[in-house]
């Protein structure tokens, strides 16, 4: 397929700096091959015309990359989210309506210089994996003719992977912004939900409900989420971003501990490479430095199945359900099935779903507390076209095998290509975590990435440099020196507080030890000098830091909380002394540590 235009984020605005296109010239350009690309693909269910394009353009004449970070840039909207004036349809005609203002997601990207597209196919009300049950036809795979493009944010994922928008906006409720993204070679955020606004968004379930981006990779995401991760009054599912989890909590991965599904709960459907695939990658996290743990996923498994067969269904219903009883046929036979249970369930039901839910989600949390992120394939087997119109609804809940249970347990998803199979069909696996650790996640995923070095969608090229800081999550390391070492008179300081030990090591050597006067508890100061220093014993611990105020509060003069560099050249938070508080200390650097002061004495 013939590729025109690097649609990455940095290489368009490199492009619209040194004047090598314009807007104007992009957009028409990407219209015309939408335009030749939608008989084969569904992927549009309306094509914005040069006209209703215009005033987006106008907006950005006399401005420039420099001022807006999104200058220009094609994206395309799933058609159960609002543009104002376009009619907003959840692919069924007879629900359709004009709304008079934007999503607030849309608004804030075209606030940011982003130009919409179009208006993309989906399954309809959202309800569906694979992108085949619309009134405006089936998407097909962007690689693979035999297969679905995955739904329900169908012709979003297409968009991208045909190299027609820079990025898509899609919903997920059940696994809609990553089914599509694994089938074809993206990545699909699904961040935390209501980190990103939803209003403006024709509800799947209320309460669960994710607006989600498709990239080509996750350092787009990254981009993206840290620029519209904004609290939105209208919304009242939205929910603050923790400063730990803005634009630089995306780095490169440190030394970390992921799940892995135990071997019997891990399920393939009969395909032979998705255990291969899965493997694979299993050791490409391992290369970036991480220690898989096996995991227990079978309360994992359960919530998942609540979804469908649960209440939940009835909160489907509460959108579609008037139109469903004044007119059944406006709604696909397929969609009238799934939701046809609802009305039943009675709200003793509901309730009773409700305890089990948050039965299971206590135990996951407990089985994710001292785990960085999990891993799972995407999807256990892609199915072909043929398949899902012989059985549509068994086909449809097995590729939501590994992604149904994720709203409801409120965690942080990010879906990233991994390998391609022999049929050339891309296939990839799912980072989560516990909520507001997306850009942890999306670090993790951007490490993959340039690991694997994969082609990207679109034809687009990949940066294989690394980010220049850390990734971090909603853990903070502490470097202790002494009485917080475990065992020691102030550790519980640390465990209280839910820490854990990640490793014993030693600083630098650049540091001074001193057993400071006074006491007790004896305390020591840790000082960084410019010659004669010594390699000190520390332990590095993580905590959650929500807990981090606390704990640096309590610690009294002259001791406080600056940057420690360790023995392999990081620099990580740790224990300093004021140096007034060295009068009538002893030195102490020849014992190479607390401990060993200690039992010297």
């Amino acid at each position: 397929m013939h590729h025109e235009f690097d649609l990455r984020l940095d290489a368009l605005r490199a492009a619209y700096l040194d004047g090598r296109t314009t807007p104007r010239q992009l957009l028409a350009a990407l219209r015309a091959r939408a335009a030749e690309l939608n008989p084969e693909f569904n992927l549009f269910i309306h094509l914005l015309t040069a006209e209703e394009i215009e005033p987006y353009l106008a907006a950005l004449d006399g401005k420039s990359p420099a001022e807006l970070p999104l200058y220009g840039v094609p994206f395309a909207i799933k058609d159960n989210i609002d543009l104002v004036g376009i009619p907003t349809t959840a692919a069924c005609p007879a629900f359709a309506y004009v709304p008079e203002r934007s999503a607030t997601i849309v608004a804030q990207l075209i606030a940011l210089g982003a130009v919409p597209l179009g208006k993309t196919n989906l399954d309809q009300f959202a309800t569906g994996l694979n992108g085949t049950r619309s009134p405006w036809g089936e998407c097909r795979n962007s690689v693979h003719p035999d297969y679905p493009s995955g739904g329900s944010s169908s012709g979003s994922s297409l968009a991208v992977a045909l190299g027609l928008a820079s990025l898509a906006l899609g919903t997920d409720t059940a696994g809609s912004g990553r089914v599509p993204a694994a089938l074809n070679n993206l990545v699909g955020l699904k961040a935390s939900k209501g980190l990103i606004s939803t209003t403006g968004v024709v509800p799947a379930c209320r309460t669960l409900d994710c607006v989600t981006y498709f990239t080509a990779t996750a350092r787009e995401a990254s981009t993206l989420l840290a620029l519209t991760a904004k609290l939105d009054e209208r919304d009242e599912y939205n929910r603050a971003n923790p400063l730990w989890n803005d634009a630089s909590a995306f780095g490169a991965p440190r030394p970390f501990r992921f799940g892995v599904p135990r071997a019997q709960d891990l399920q393939f459907f009969g395909c032979a490479e998705g255990p291969l695939q899965f493997a694979a990658a299993v050791k490409q996290l391992e290369a970036l430095g991480g220690t898989p743990v096996e995991l227990d996923f079978s309360p994992f498994l359960e919530a998942a199945r609540l979804l469908y067969e649960g209440p939940w269904v009835a909160e489907r219903y509460s959108v579609a359900g008037e139109l469903l009883e004044t007119n059944p046929e406006a709604v696909l036979p397929v969609i009238r099935a799934v939701l046809a249970k609802a009305p039943g369930a009675t709200a003793v039901e509901v309730f009773r779903a409700q305890y089990r839910l948050q039965a299971l989600k206590a135990q996951c949390d407990r089985l994710m507390a001292d785990l960085d992120c999990v891993l799972t394939p995407t999807i256990g087997r892609p199915v072909t076209l043929a398949e899902l119109h012989a059985e549509p609804v068994l086909r449809n809940s097995e590729l939501g095998y590994y992604t149904n249970f994720m709203n409801l347990l409120d965690y942080a998803a990010v879906a990233v290509p991994t390998g391609v199979m022999s049929n050339g069909l891309p296939w990839g696996v799912t980072l989560f975590g516990r909520a507001f650790t997306d850009q942890y996640l999306l670090g993790l995923a951007d490490a993959v990435q340039r690991r694997h070095a994969l082609p990207l969608a679109g034809g687009r090229a990949m940066d294989l440099s690394a980010p220049a800081s850390a990734a971090r999550h909603d853990l903070a390391r502490v470097v202790v020196c002494g009485a917080h070492l475990a065992g020691l008179p102030l550790n519980w300081q640390l465990v209280q507080r839910g820490g854990r030990l990640v490793e014993a090591t030693r600083s630098a050597p650049h540091y001074k030890l001193y057993a400071l006067a006074g006491g007790p508890p004896l305390r020591p100061g840790m000082v960084r000098v410019t010659e004669g220093g010594a390699a000190i014993a520390v332990e590095v611990w993580e905590l959650p830091s929500s807990e981090l105020g606390s704990f640096l509060t309590g610690i009294p003069a002259p001791l406080g909380l600056g940057k420690v560099e360790l023995a392999d050249g990081r620099w990580e938070t740790g224990f300093i002394c004021d140096a007034y508080g060295l009068e009538g200390a002893e030195d102490i650097s020849h014992f190479g540590g607390w401990r060993a002061w200690l039992q010297a004495r």
